[in-house]
């Protein structure tokens, strides 16, 4: 998507400070960390956002998860105090499918933990969005 500034951010046309990327994500640095440690990762597939997943997308979900926190441990995060999950629209500020890992957790500001609120109306964990995409695909 030629308009989507974490596609521009995958070809090299806009700056961002990549820790990691393969053949299907990229993880960076988020430009307004609410924590310590606050990286994206993202899939180089253009997904719009959570409500476009479907069951063969639960595999690129869980490498966004390992890549997340593999760079999460090569930046000295605690994968023990994490908080991973996606911001569900209209609450996503790009249009692009992008996993929030932030450690440490338990130091978030107060507007952090709203922000970042697991299974609120606004940001859901991965596991919520995992089981969503399972009970959506038995029906």
């Amino acid at each position: 998507m030629s308009n989507c500034v974490f596609c521009k951010i995958i070809s090299g046309n806009a700056p961002g400070e990549i820790f990691y990327q393969d053949d299907k994500v990229v993880v960076f640095k988020d430009i307004k960390p609410a924590a310590k440690y606050h990286f994206l990762a993202i899939p180089k597939e253009h997904i719009i956002n959570v409500n476009s997943l479907t069951f063969d997308h639960i595999q690129l979900i869980e490498h966004l998860i390992v890549k997340g926190k593999e760079v999460l441990i090569e930046k000295g995060g605690d994968v023990n105090d994490v908080r991973l999950g996606f911001h569900l629209p209209p609450f996503n500020s790009v249009s692009h499918l992008h996993l929030h890992v932030l450690s440490p957790a338990s130091e978030i500001s107060l507007i952090g933990r709203l922000i970042f609120r697991p299974n609120s109306w606004w940001f859901s964990s991965v596991d919520q969005i995992i089981k969503k995409i399972q009970n959506t695909s038995r029906l």
